[in-house]
């Protein structure tokens, strides 16, 4: 009888358990193969990460739907052999290629990526005080009001069909069967309407704040005299020329030394209060499709409701864009001023940052949203972050960091080296 284990990553933590799943296994000399699937995983991570450390089979599995298929290879008595062989080779082949183009990349120190930060002339620009100091929050928020902030582009993608909303719909390859998809979520996105499956909530907060090097500063009050908290952010370190920045996001907020009383906001939304209830009903009828389909509609709310909100914070709640009309479209494309990062996400990749969101916002008593060990959110229909008014504020990635920016961020934290490497694996350039 062949024996296998199955991980699946939701948030990018689950990358690093992986690893350490696979070590044990081989510490064990267990030789049941491993697939490997999730949001954040990838073939070239399963590659470089995770293969190395495990002798027997590691399989990428991109979609759940292809599982059935790789277990039937990995059973079969003619072709399982050579099946496992073609994946090994393949994952050798890839982490020489990284290997490659990783030697070819050239990285600045910590001091030089600094010394090329995003230049402004603070002199010359006043940040905007936001309406209210603190937080408010929101309860039982319109599920009608978000539906025409929905991005349908990536839940179309949650079910494989390639293609951008609306063009996906008549789409030759996938047109027919995104038709009958679409059907189905406008159809249960009615019943979740009607009869209150879902409830969102939501809180934001704004608070004092001034950068300090890479790090924000945010304020007890807008007397500035003391430090309520920190936000921790990471520069990039990849080498570039004066005219592209090394950017970092504290580079948006204005320094203690300007003169400029700056401010930063947060968010915590969801859309997945009452969740369990309908899901555990479509289990009970077996009915996996119509889970799957509540599941990726609730996220698809979430997502809007971070837009929605965010829209009401930039010509409301903040008010620095009152005047702003912008179409879905023009949402969807990021054409407003001002960014919402979220940790663990390209621009602050350190999900441990999230500490600071929660006790800045307390989402569990204000929104019903807690957060795990390994901070994924519950219910997983959340979205959280930061909010920056700056004009020319944008998103980025940090991409990979050395050594020497990883050992500053730990003192900077006052945690063990050994905390900061764990959580930030996925973006440090050398191997703990």
């Amino acid at each position: 009888m062949l024996f296998r284990s199955g991980l699946s990553g939701l948030i990018t933590p689950s990358l690093d358990e992986m690893v350490h799943m696979a070590s044990e296994m081989e510490r064990l000399g267990m030789n049941m193969p491993m697939m490997i699937g999730g949001a954040t995983t990838s073939k070239i991570h399963t590659a470089v990460k995770i293969d190395p450390k495990y002798s027997s089979a590691i399989v990428y599995v991109p979609d759940a739907s292809r599982a059935v298929g790789v277990v039937g290879e990995l059973l079969s008595a003619e072709r399982g052999v050579d099946y496992v062989r073609d994946i090994k080779d393949e994952y050798d082949k890839m982490r020489i290629k990284r290997s490659q183009r990783q030697t070819n990349k050239k990285f600045s120190t910590l001091q030089q990526a600094r010394d090329n930060a995003f230049k402004f002339d603070w002199s010359t620009y006043t940040p905007p005080k936001p309406s209210f100091l603190g937080i408010k929050t929101f309860e039982d928020y319109s599920l009608q009001e978000l539906v025409e902030y929905i991005d349908w582009t990536p839940f179309f993608r949650t079910w494989e069909l390639s293609g951008k909303y609306p063009t996906i719909l008549e789409d030759k390859v996938v047109g027919e069967e995104a038709k009958k998809l679409f059907e189905d979520a406008k159809a249960m996105l009615k019943q979740i309407i009607d009869e209150d499956w879902l409830q969102a909530r939501a809180v934001i907060g704004f608070f004092p704040a001034n950068s300090s090097g890479d790090d924000i500063e945010l304020y007890a009050d807008d007397e500035r005299g003391e430090v309520q908290t920190v936000l921790h952010h990471l520069r990039q370190q990849l080498s570039k020329t004066p005219e592209n920045t090394n950017g970092c996001l504290s580079d948006y907020s204005a320094p203690k030394n300007s003169g400029q009383n700056d401010y930063i906001g947060a968010f915590a939304v969801t859309t997945g209060i009452g969740i369990a209830e309908p899901v555990a009903r479509f289990a009970q009828q077996h009915d996996d499709y119509n889970s799957s389909l509540l599941k990726a509609l609730a996220d698809r709310l979430a997502e809007a409701f971070a837009e929605r909100m965010h829209e009401r914070v930039r010509k409301e709640f903040w008010g620095y864009a009152g005047d702003e009309s912008l179409s879905n479209t023009d949402l969807i494309a990021e054409g407003y001023q001002g960014i919402r990062p979220a940790p663990g996400y390209p621009a602050c990749p350190d999900h441990t940052e999230k500490q600071t969101l929660w006790a800045l916002l307390q989402p569990e008593e204000n929104a019903g949203i807690s957060i795990t060990e390994s901070f994924a959110m519950l219910p997983t229909a959340a979205v959280s972050g930061w909010y920056f008014s700056h004009p020319d504020s944008r998103y980025f990635g940090i991409g990979k960091i050395h050594k020497d920016q990883v050992e500053d961020y730990t003192k900077r934290k006052n945690v063990d080296i050994k905390v900061t490497e764990r959580w930030l694996s996925p973006v440090m350039e050398y191997d703990a």
